[in-house]
Parts: C-alpha cells; sequence; structure tokens
C-alpha cells in the first residue's frame, strides 16, 4: 500500500492556541499513522530538532530557498504534487515518470500580515515583508487539487482525529476545509490590498455562526450571522444561548443595541467619576424603553421595568450582574397583576443560577436566556471599536463606531447653572440613552432611571412631545426631571415644551443660531443648560 504524504510548512511552530501543542505533535500524530513528511526550510529545521524524520523540499525541487527566502515551495514540482488527479491516469504518470511524489495533504498557516497591517508605525516595507506568497499559493493549489487542507490550527487535532477511526477524510469534509482556506486567503488578500489602497479597495468578510429562521420578516428567508473574527469578549458570538430557541434577527440586532447602550452608560458613570455598580438596560425593536443605575440589583431591575412597563412587553433586557430566583422573579413580576407574567423576548446577563434557570424553564414561554461572563466586566474600555458597516443600494457606507462619551470635565463643556451629583448621574443616563437611540431623540430621567423615550422624529418638538407622553401613559412625574437631545436645539420651542412639563436640566450639543436665545430662556425658566459643540459630541444613531 502506498504510504499517504503531508506537506508541512508553518509560521507558528511552537504551541499556540487553538493549538494545544506545537506543530511537532500533529507531525508525529502523521507518521504514527503511516504517512511521510515533506517540509520546507525552517519548519524541517524545527521537526528535526523534535526527532521527526522530513525529507525537505529542496530535495524535490532540486535546490533551496532563493531570493533572501522568498522563493521556498513556489515551484512546479510541489504543485503538480498537489494538483494532480487520481482518477486520470496520465497524471499519475507524468508525475512517477518526474519522480514527484503525490501530496495528500498541506498543513499551512501564514506570516500574520494582518497582525502588521494593524501596527501603528506599519509602513511599505514592514507590510511587504510580512506578506505571504508561498503559503496562499500551497492552500489554493491543494483546495483545487481536493487535498487535505490544514489552515486552521484548531483542526489539526480534528483531522488526526477522523484520519485514525476511518483513514481518511470524506469528499464532504475536504470540500468544507478547501472552502475554509479560500476564506482565509480571501481575508488575507483583503488585508492587503485595504493597506496598500489605503482603503480605496475595502470589504467585509465572515464566518457564518448561525441563521435565523428568518430576516425581520417571514418572507426574508433566511437569515444569517457571520462572525469577522475578531477577539473583543462581547461579540455576539461569544454569548452562550441557554435555550432552546435560538435569537431571531431581529433579537440579534437588538442584542447589538442593547450592549451599546449599556457599553455607553457604564463608560459615562466610569469616566466621570460616578459611583454606581449595576445598570440595567431594556430595548424593544432598536430603542430603550428602560434603562437605570444604582447599587441595589432588585432596584436597578425594578427601575429598568418602570421606565414603560407598556413598552418592554416582548422586548429584551441586558444587566452587568448575574440573575439568582428572586432577580428573576421581580423582572417577570414586578407591576404585574397577582399570577401574571411579563412576556419577555430575552434577557441577557452574565450568570444565571441554577434557580433561576429552573424558575423559567417551569413557565414555559418563549423567552430566551443568554449569558456572557464578559458582561460583569464592562468598563471604559468596552465599547465597541469596530468600524459600521451599512449598505446601500449597489455598494456600503463605512464610519466609525459610536465612541464619544460625554464627560462633564471636557474643557469645550460649558454648564449654565446648578448642576448636582444625582442630577449629573441622571443626566449621563439619559444623554447615553439618547446617543444609541434612533435620532431624531429627547430622553428623559429621574430618580435613577429613563422615564420616556422620544425617539425616531423628524423634529425636537415631537420628540419633546413623544418622550413627555411616554412618561406620562407610564405613569411619571416629569416634574424635576432631566431631558438630553441627541444635536441642538434649532429653535426654542422644543425646550419650551419641555421646561413647561416640567424639566429642570437639559443636556444639548451647541451649533444652532439660537444657542444664545435658547440659553436665555432655561436660564430665565431656572433650568439648568449643559452643552458641548455639535461638532464634538452630536448623538445622531441609526440612521
Amino acid at each position: 500500500m502506498t504510504k499517504k504524504t503531508a506537506l508541512i510548512s508553518v509560521y507558528h511552530k511552537e504551541a499556540c492556541l487553538p493549538a494545544r501543542q506545537g506543530i511537532e505533535k500533529f507531525a508525529k500524530d502523521l507518521l504514527d499513522l503511516g504517512w511521510e513528511i515533506i517540509s520546507s526550510g525552517g519548519t524541517a529545521k524545527y521537526l528535526a530538532k523534535h526527532h521527526i524524520p522530513a525529507l525537505d523540499v529542496s530535495e524535490i525541487v532540486g535546490g533551496g530557498a532563493i531570493l533572501g527566502h522568498r522563493v521556498v515551495t513556489l515551484s512546479r514540482e510541489i504543485h503538480a504534487g498537489l494538483m494532480a488527479r487520481p482518477e486520470v491516469a496520465e497524471d499519475m504518470t507524468e508525475l512517477k515518470k518526474l519522480n514527484i511524489p503525490f501530496i495528500d495533504l498541506v498543513c499551512v498557516d501564514l506570516y500574520p500580515l494582518e497582525e502588521a497591517v494593524a501596527k501603528p508605525d506599519a509602513e511599505y516595507a514592514s507590510v511587504i515583508e510580512a506578506t505571504d506568497v508561498g503559503g496562499p499559493t500551497l492552500l489554493r493549489s491543494a483546495a483545487k487539487g481536493g487535498r487535505i487542507v490544514v489552515c486552521d490550527l484548531g483542526d489539526r487535532e480534528k483531522i488526526i482525529k477522523k484520519i485514525k477511526a476511518k483513514g481518511d477524510l470524506t469528499k464532504k469534509e475536504r470540500i468544507e476545509l478547501a472552502a475554509k482556506a479560500e476564506y482565509t486567503i480571501a481575508k488575507y488578500c483583503l488585508a492587503s490590498a485595504k493597506f496598500h489602497s489605503q482603503e480605496k479597495y475595502n470589504g467585509l468578510i465572515g464566518k457564518q455562526i448561525s441563521e435565523t429562521l428568518y430576516g425581520e420578516n417571514a418572507w426574508q428567508i433566511p437569515g444569517k450571522l457571520y462572525s469577522t473574527g475578531s477577539d473583543d469578549p462581547l461579540v455576539l458570538e461569544k454569548f452562550r444561548i441557554l435555550t432552546d430557541m435560538a435569537p431571531s434577527y431581529n433579537n440579534t440586532c437588538d442584542i447589538d443595541r442593547l450592549l451599546q447602550t449599556l457599553t455607553h452608560i457604564v463608560a459615562a458613570f466610569e469616566i466621570n467619576k460616578i459611583p454606581a455598580k449595576y445598570f440595567g438596560v431594556a430595548v424593544k425593536h432598536g430603542n430603550c424603553c428602560g434603562a437605570a443605575y444604582g447599587d441595589d440589583k432588585i432596584e436597578v431591575i425594578k427601575k429598568v421595568v418602570e421606565g414603560d412597563p407598556r413598552a418592554i412587553f416582548g422586548g429584551l433586557a441586558m444587566f452587568n450582574f448575574d440573575f439568582d430566583e428572586r432577580a428573576a422573579e421581580t423582572l417577570f413580576a414586578h407591576l404585574m397583576e397577582n399570577g401574571k407574567r411579563r412576556l419577555l423576548d430575552g434577557i441577557i446577563v452574565p450568570n444565571f443560577s441554577d434557580k433561576a434557570l429552573a424558575l423559567f424553564r417551569r413557565k414555559k414561554d418563549k423567552c430566551r436566556f443568554i449569558t456572557n461572563p464578559a458582561l460583569a466586566d464592562i468598563d471604559k474600555n468596552s465599547l465597541d471599536q469596530e468600524r459600521r458597516f451599512r449598505c446601500v443600494r449597489g455598494g456600503f457606507l463605512i464610519q466609525p463606531n459610536y465612541t464619544f462619551i460625554l464627560d462633564f470635565s471636557h474643557p469645550e463643556i460649558k454648564i449654565f447653572g446648578e448642576l448636582g451629583d444625582e442630577i449629573k448621574s441622571d443626566l449621563l443616563l439619559a444623554w447615553a440613552v439618547s446617543a444609541t437611540s434612533n435620532s431624531n431623540t429627547i430622553t428623559l430621567a429621574k430618580d435613577k432611571k429613563i422615564i420616556g423615550n422620544g425617539v425616531g422624529q423628524q423634529d425636537r418638538v415631537g420628540c419633546s412631545e413623544l418622550a413627555i407622553k411616554r412618561a406620562n401613559d407610564a405613569k411619571h412625574k416629569v416634574d424635576g426631571s432631566v431631558a438630553a437631545s441627541d444635536s441642538f436645539f434649532p429653535f426654542p420651542d422644543a425646550p419650551q415644551v419641555l421646561i413647561e412639563a416640567g424639566v429642570k436640566t437639559f443636556f444639548s450639543t451647541s451649533g444652532s443660531v439660537n444657542d444664545a436665545e435658547i440659553q436665555r430662556l432655561c436660564s430665565s425658566s431656572g433650568a439648568t443648560l449643559v452643552q458641548i459643540p455639535d461638532k464634538l459630541a452630536r448623538g445622531f444613531f441609526g440612521h
């Protein structure tokens, strides 16, 4: 029986995640299975140090590396061994005539180009030196030739287990590995194109991690979630679904919005040195319908619900603390009639206690229970830094993420009137919600919670009236509340509406031709106004 041959040429030779051991373990496992190893210079030397015999590529191609190691595996002989068709007799005869081995498996990882590009001091020469040509070429030849293609360190152990179990991989398994290799190369080439063109050429590439039953609507089939491979602990793929029902497309969008709002609140409190341990946010159709802060978990849960008890129905809620049975019961029962239970689409927390999960499961409704321990560690560094892509007809838009945080010590902040610590805290809460809700938005807060969120209106008067109506419908007292606007007031009409309702403190950006008039209105009405230039702090969101 002819021995099978593997070509191994890797950059990461020693143990590094997701591989638990160095390349020597993979090579030895193949040897133990009766395989022969071919390897390029650096990898061959590394294997030799670990007493693993390997045929150096130079013995096949008739010479060693040339041009400063730029050309090693780029040879006719190697690629013939990868692309020869085993079912075509002429191909196999030609290989034998030329004394070229048939290569059954390729194990390659690439020079760290993406790391080189990401360095602040990256320049043409350094990026070129980190650009792999031979590795991607090997992977593509192996993929086209239907070979076993190993480009992911995490696949090595799985592949060995499959070969041990059944001697080979199925055609389907080979195609899946080939597709992963093509994806890896595409991502690699995109990083190079973006850097060298200064992003004239751009794109978004990812790996599917889940599929929803449908998209926003039942006729939009299917919906899919992709990962870009970020190491951010709060990326959606790192959330654990504890129920049989996975999040829908709309749920997934809402979880992303919850993260935006919650991280903005926590960052604002930390930057302004305001002590508060616990935070919670509820979202419905992409906009906040409850948010609160405090030092008592149960009170925070109650205040989130109280924000808009009607709108939270069917929504999702996220908290930065673990849920026990009492916390769960509070979220479902607070303000409900005896024996009745609030319907929610999802609860996202760091962890649930066993008793809390048991309580949920006894109720047998469709609420998703989702965890990520990283929620307990949110701080000012937890803001999403990835740029935002948005599809438009025939293309896409790109912009930096929403990373501005209101800081009362900013040199361009102007405060007209008195601003106490408790009011400052409520104003930060209102600001964070207004800056992560669909524009235009006016948000009202009082007593450590949101009491009205006037979102998605075309004018500031409409926003103000909606926020007041929401607060009144929820039986809140607007008198003494704070209001945050996601941009400046173009006219004094909206502030007048809010002042008449009892708002005592405002945050808005400045930049209106009527700034002075609005400042006079607040002063004459006994209201405090906090402003910062619109060019620094406008909070438009969700266009």
